[in-house]
């Protein structure tokens, strides 16, 4: 199991952070390897992404979200088997802290040359560098979803 964890400062209030990433159909705009993704509910939706230029489809499930705090999720179809978990910390009014860790199998030899030369480190930095672009740019802000989950 491949494991990446990185953070970010990002120039948002927590609400701003945290209800950007809750805006799932949006992943598109800051990362890469993000094709598409449709919220089918609450708390399942559909990816479809291109990794190591392989297009691959899968579903994923909301497994946990407090509002301003986290979100969890991990996948449940497809060739992609991974999970995650995002969090929100406040620096000040104006600031907040974004971490996310992702663990997966990596599949396929690409991949696993990846992960052992710490490719994938620097994809979810470059990832994190465009959503703090995104995210800071008033255009882009709006409300998120702010139920709980807890699975």
């Amino acid at each position: 199991m491949t494991q990446v964890i990185e953070t970010i400062d990002v120039d948002v209030p927590v609400r701003t952070a945290y209800n950007q990433w809750t805006q799932f159909e949006s992943f598109p705009h800051f990362l890469d390897f993000v094709q598409s993704i449709k919220q089918i509910d609450d708390t399942h939706t559909h990816w479809v992404v291109k990794i190591a230029g392989a297009e691959r489809e899968f579903d994923a499930v909301i497994t946990e979200q407090h509002p301003d705090e986290r979100v969890a999720w991990n996948s449940t179809s497809g060739e992609e088997n991974h999970a995650g978990v995002v969090t929100f910390h406040k620096l000040s009014d104006t600031t907040s802290k974004v971490t996310v860790q992702l663990d997966w199998e990596a599949e396929g030899f690409l991949e696993k040359v990846g992960a052992v030369f710490g490719v994938d480190d620097h994809v979810i930095k470059k990832d994190l560098k465009n959503f703090k672009e995104f995210v800071e740019n008033p255009a882009n802000q709006n409300d998120g979803w702010r139920g709980e989950v807890q699975i």
